[in-house]
């Protein structure tokens, strides 16, 4: 993967009756960073050379029809915090973005947690959600779409929601200490590798179900972050040495 390759985005099929709407996760290709980031390496807070991730940064925005002062991103810490979001900029503490306003491109960082972009064509507002397995359990999900729900109006049953690419049930093996937070449903013990599988899509999947989304109003990407580490970032598969990646959504001015 070299700086000449073309940028590569994953655009979610569930948003597309939505025209003035942009949402996209990014993958590994299209940027300029060096091994081991190479090469769309958008994380601010990795060792990465920084001019090469404000340049990644740049291209990933404006395949998405923003400037990078058009956007809001937050230092996140794998809580279960939400920001309402009036204006672009970038904050720190929280793994849940909200607003209803046009012209802002809500961001959040990944690299095997479950990034989450909803939308409520009605109240026209969003979200980007940030969700580790600490925030899976907190259902951080269901707390921004509480918070659309407390400053929009939103309403769940009108929301289309998407559960980007992260590390597969098949990959995320954990010990009890992860599992036993996690049901019978979203979890098994697999007997040859000695540990427990935790389905981080699942678990968010039937979070925003419960909350009143139709399942026919969510999409879920196929990918696992870990056995495609090649073209996604796997903080487990490369031990923390690598990039990361922006799913993000936003209204066009």
């Amino acid at each position: 993967m070299t700086a000449d390759e073309s940028l590569q985005l994953h655009y979610p099929t569930i948003f597309a009756d939505f025209p003035t709407l942009a949402a996209a996760q990014s993958t590994r290709y299209g940027g300029v960073s060096q091994p081991p980031y190479d090469s769309l390496n958008l994380g601010l807070h990795t060792e990465d050379d920084r001019e090469a991730v404000l340049e990644n940064r740049k291209r990933f925005f404006a395949a998405c029809g923003f400037r990078p002062d058009q956007t809001a991103g937050s230092h996140q810490v794998h809580g279960a915090e939400v920001l309402k979001v009036d204006a672009a900029g970038y904050f720190t503490g929280y793994d849940a973005l909200i607003t209803d306003q046009t012209g802002i491109l809500l961001t959040v960082t990944v690299a095997d947690c479950t990034p989450i972009l909803l939308y409520d064509p009605v109240r026209r507002a969003m979200a980007a959600v940030h969700a580790g397995w600490k925030g899976t359990v907190s259902r951080i999900v269901v707390r921004a779409l509480d918070a659309m729900r407390e400053h929009y109006g939103t309403e769940p049953a009108d929301c289309r929601a998407y559960i980007g690419t992260c590390i597969d049930h098949c990959d995320f093996e954990v010990d009890a200490d992860v599992a036993d937070h996690f049901t019978d449903t979203h979890k098994h013990w697999d007997e040859a590798k000695g540990k427990f599988l935790v389905n981080l899509k699942q678990t968010n999947r039937d979070h925003l179900q419960q909350a009143g989304l139709p399942g026919q109003q969510i999409e879920c990407s196929p990918y696992s972050t870990f056995s495609r580490h090649r073209d996604f970032f796997s903080h487990r598969f490369e031990k923390g040495k690598t990039g990361r990646m922006l799913a993000a959504i936003g209204l066009r001015s």
